[in-house]
């Protein structure tokens, strides 16, 4: 996702929702089968729903129980929200994608309400702990026993960091803001579940990172000055600087150092990296090109061990005088790409061999297990 998106997201973080229809209990924990997509700030749609609404049904008829979206935070569809809970509450758009049987439900999250210019800026972080707290209390509370498990989370954080400059060098007090900004959101999502009792519904904090490659080269960044001083739930890396050569080979180098710089956190993973990005525009790719690149990050995720691995995205979003570029599965003719058929036939595989194993063996594939089997559904032609 380029640079520019920004400006896109400055207009998302402000609308999308509806009254919470709740979505059926689960009588047990959902399967995470890895792979996935997204749907942000969409530039096309082919039916009378919103686009959000629309594109999250495309997901979920392909197969996938992942979601990933952007929380509105300006009015949109006639509501004027005055925090994230009532973004989730009232906007129409948002509550239908909520009540969708989604497991896994990822969202750039920020707060409505900003008292000064500048994503980290210190006037924001009270507003960032109510709202993120209140959020998580309100998830927890309205969604519990459905199995659902929410990430909250943002867009590649080095750019709030850098000034969208990639030669930039944040100054120190830069820095100590970011890790402040990090630090309270991470408060928020604990201390909301610290005082709400909840079964069957979990809610954790991600800090997104994307310029990893300069953090390896010992620029300073959110992987290198960021990470050790603080220790999120979840970290998402958005994977761009690593997928323009031997992606099998890069992309794992990156992670790698990503995870170093956590510290183990009490009863989370292990591996607590995933793939929050990455795609292969059809402007510079053809649908063959695009498809099998990605092979090579869904690969290279389950090889690794990432929680998630999350294609830039169904519908695209990034159009240049005029033109598509082309981060699609589904084309604006609303054609499927190949892509999309391996995403689709990947997830038919991992249901079939998860039922199979589980009636074989009598409980469900370990990660480990899953993720090898997996590797046979991601030949690379």
């Amino acid at each position: 996702m380029k640079i520019s998106f920004l400006l896109l997201l400055m207009g998302l973080l402000g609308g999308v929702a509806h009254a919470q229809t709740q979505t059926k209990p689960l009588s047990k924990a959902p399967y995470n089968f890895v792979v996935g997509t997204q749907t942000i700030g969409a530039s096309y749609g082919f039916t009378t729903e919103s686009r959000l609404v629309e594109s999250a049904r495309g997901i979920l008829e392909m197969g996938s129980d992942i979601l990933k979206f952007s929380l509105p935070t300006k009015p949109e569809e006639g509501v004027t929200a005055k925090n994230l809970t009532e973004v989730v509450n009232l906007n129409p758009s948002v509550k239908t994608i909520l009540s969708l049987p989604f497991s896994n439900v990822l969202m750039w999250a920020y707060p409505v309400e900003e008292r000064g210019e500048g994503v980290t800026n210190p006037l924001n972080l009270d507003a960032n702990y109510r709202e993120l707290y209140d959020l998580t209390r309100y998830l927890l509370t309205n969604f519990k026993g459905t199995g659902k498990t929410f990430y909250l989370g943002n867009w590649e954080g080095d750019w709030h960091l850098l000034h969208i400059d990639p030669n930039y060098t944040p100054t120190e007090a830069e820095v100590k803001a970011m890790i402040d900004w990090v630090n309270i959101r991470q408060k928020a999502v604990d201390d909301a579940k610290r005082d709400t009792p909840h079964e069957g519904v979990e809610v954790y904090f991600y800090l997104e990172v994307n310029r990893v490659q300069d953090a390896i080269a010992g620029k300073t960044r959110l992987s290198n000055a960021v990470l050790s001083l603080t220790n999120p739930d979840f970290v998402s890396y958005s994977a761009y600087d690593s997928i323009g050569g031997d992606i099998e080979k890069q992309l794992p180098v990156a992670l790698d150092f990503i995870q170093s710089q956590l510290k183990t956190k009490a009863g989370l993973p292990a591996k607590r990296v995933w793939i929050g990005e990455y795609g292969f525009p059809a402007m510079r790719y053809s649908p063959q090109q695009q498809d099998r690149e990605s092979r090579h990050v869904m690969r290279a995720a389950l090889n690794w061990g990432c929680p998630f691995a999350l294609y830039w995205e169904f519908y695209n979003n990034e159009v240049e005088d005029g033109k598509q570029q082309g981060f699609w599965m589904v084309d604006d003719k609303n054609q499927q790409q190949p892509i999309y058929r391996t995403h689709q036939q990947f997830l038919k595989s991992a249901r079939t061999y998860v039922a199979d194993f589980k009636r074989k063996q009598g409980r469900v594939p370990s990660r480990e297990e899953f993720n090898l089997h997996a590797m046979n559904w991601l030949p690379l032609q």
